[in-house]
C-alpha cells in the first residue's frame, strides 16, 4: 500500500518519515520530490587492483553537463528515510522525457535507512543539471511482516557512494567484470546537443 501525499505529510509530522529539509511544495499526490545535492562522482577508470576510481565534482552555479555513456553518481539534497515505511526512489517523468534517468537498477530504500541517498544518473544525451533542482521523487510503502533494521554498508552513507561489490568476494572470486565498467566509461561528448535544464 502506497502512502498518499497528505499521509506523507502526516507521518512526517509524527516523526515516522524523515524528509529534511521539508517543503510542502514538494509533496505530490503519492510521493515527495527530492532535490539533487551539490556533489557528483564520475567514474574515471580502474586502478592497479582493478577497483573503480571516481573523480569528485562540485556542481558549479551554472550547472554541470552529464555525458551519455559515462557512469555518474549523485545524491539527494534531503536526508530521507523512515523507521516504519519502505521507500522507492525514482526519477521524475518530466526529467526522463528530457533523456535523464535515475535509479534504473536500484530504486528500493530499506525501512530504517535514514540518510542522503546515492543517485544513479544515466543520460541518454548530454544534459545540464543543477544543484538543488527537483530531480526525482520518493514514495513510501507499508511493510507486511516484521521490520528488521537495515545493517548494510550503504545505509550510513550521505555522499555519492560507489558500489562495494568489488570488495564482496564470495570465496569463488566473484566480482563485477572490469571490462564492463571500462566500456561504460567510454563516451562521445557533443556540447551542441545539450540544452539547459532548469529546476
Amino acid at each position: 500500500m502506497i502512502l498518499t501525499g497528505p499521509e506523507i505529510r502526516r507521518q512526517h509530522a509524527a516523526g515516522k518519515i524523515t524528509l529534511e529539509p521539508f517543503s510542502l511544495e514538494q509533496v505530490n499526490p503519492n510521493s515527495y520530490n527530492y532535490r539533487l545535492g551539490p556533489t557528483l562522482r564520475r567514474f574515471t577508470g580502474l586502478n592497479d587492483a582493478q577497483e573503480p576510481v571516481f573523480e569528485t565534482i562540485r556542481i558549479p552555479d551554472d550547472g554541470y553537463v552529464l555525458e551519455p555513456g559515462r557512469m555518474t553518481l549523485g545524491h539527494t539534497a534531503e536526508v530521507i528515510g523512515s523507521s516504519s515505511f519502505a521507500m522507492s526512489l525514482i526519477g521524475r517523468s518530466s526529467i526522463g522525457r528530457l533523456g535523464l534517468f535515475l535509479q534504473v537498477s536500484a530504486d528500493l530504500g530499506h525501512t530504517t535507512s535514514v540518510h542522503q541517498w546515492t543517485l544513479e544518473l544515466v543520460a541518454a544525451k548530454p544534459i545540464r543539471i543543477y544543484a538543488g533542482m527537483r530531480i526525482g521523487q520518493v514514495s513510501f510503502w507499508v511493510n507486511e511482516g516484521r521490520i528488521r533494521k537495515y545493517k548494510g554498508f550503504y545505509g550510513t552513507q550521505n555522499a555519492p557512494t560507489p558500489s562495494r561489490l568489488h570488495a564482496q568476494h564470495d570465496g569463488r572470486g566473484v566480482s563485477p567484470p572490469p571490462g564492463h565498467v571500462q566500456r561504460a566509461a567510454a563516451s562521445t561528448f557533443r556540447p551542441s546537443a545539450c540544452r539547459p535544464l532548469r529546476a
